[in-house]
């Protein structure tokens, strides 16, 4: 498909109900949205496929869904540190942020260097980009070890005191999803959890908390990778 078949095809699905429907409920604020659902969106990539010429295109275009689009289709294999950042600091919102991150720099060979630089950010999107960079590499790289992740444990008590609503749920996103990993992991993530509750903030305390009863539940899905190296109880 051509960038102009695209564009038409997102602005015959445009709704601006849709656009204000996100931001009342999920205060997800953009500019240049046309209000269109991901569930839409994920068709329309499916029937491109990978195509990174495109991707750019539709990012340069500004059109927001436009740029979510492109998330969905560009190779995470063609990824280089200068287009994630030139990407990362357009993120205005939690959407467009976790979508380029889950779906594509998580799959990136640059996401562990991402995940170091960006959790430093003081800009609260890009700071974001980097825990959902960590809470998505614990599915995107199902063959890495403890170690990858338990050196994450430090960064994560670092950064527990920001009290910027879309960090602290961001921070608390990554740490229960090393606590999801594998059985090891898990209780490692839950000390540290006790950890960051007795540190100094609300942000600290709330993470901590959330976190502890999260991963303890008798329902909680605890997965084994990697399954040839984790050690069973």
């Amino acid at each position: 498909m051509k960038l102009e078949e695209v564009l038409a095809c997102l602005y015959d699905l445009q709704d601006a109900e849709v656009v204000r429907y996100k931001e009342k409920k999920f205060g997800a604020i953009s500019h240049n949205s046309l209000g269109i659902y991901h569930k839409d969106l994920r068709v329309i990539a499916k029937e491109i496929g990978r195509n990174n010429d495109l991707a750019l295109q539709l990012f340069d275009s500004g059109i927001y869904e436009a740029r979510l689009l492109c998330s969905k289709i560009f190779n995470p294999k063609d990824l280089t540190a200068e287009l994630m950042e030139t990407w990362v600091i357009t993120f205005e919102n939690w959407e467009i942020c976790d979508s380029f991150c889950m779906g594509l720099f998580a799959k990136s060979e640059l996401a562990i260097d991402k995940i170091q630089n960006w959790t430093k950010r003081e800009a609260e999107f890009e700071k974001r980009a980097g825990f959902a960079i960590m809470a998505a590499y614990c599915m995107a790289d199902k063959k890495a070890a403890n170690v990858v992740f338990e050196t994450f444990l430090p960064i994560i008590k670092r950064e527990a005191n920001d009290d910027r609503l879309y960090v602290r749920k961001a921070v608390n996103w990554a740490l229960r999803s090393i606590g999801k990993r594998n059985i090891d992991l898990n209780l490692k993530a839950i000390q540290l959890a006790h950890e960051i509750v007795n540190l100094d903030s609300k942000a600290s305390k709330w993470i901590g908390k959330d976190a502890i009863r999260k991963l303890e539940l008798d329902t909680v899905n605890i997965l084994d990778y990697p399954r040839a190296i984790y050690r069973p109880l």
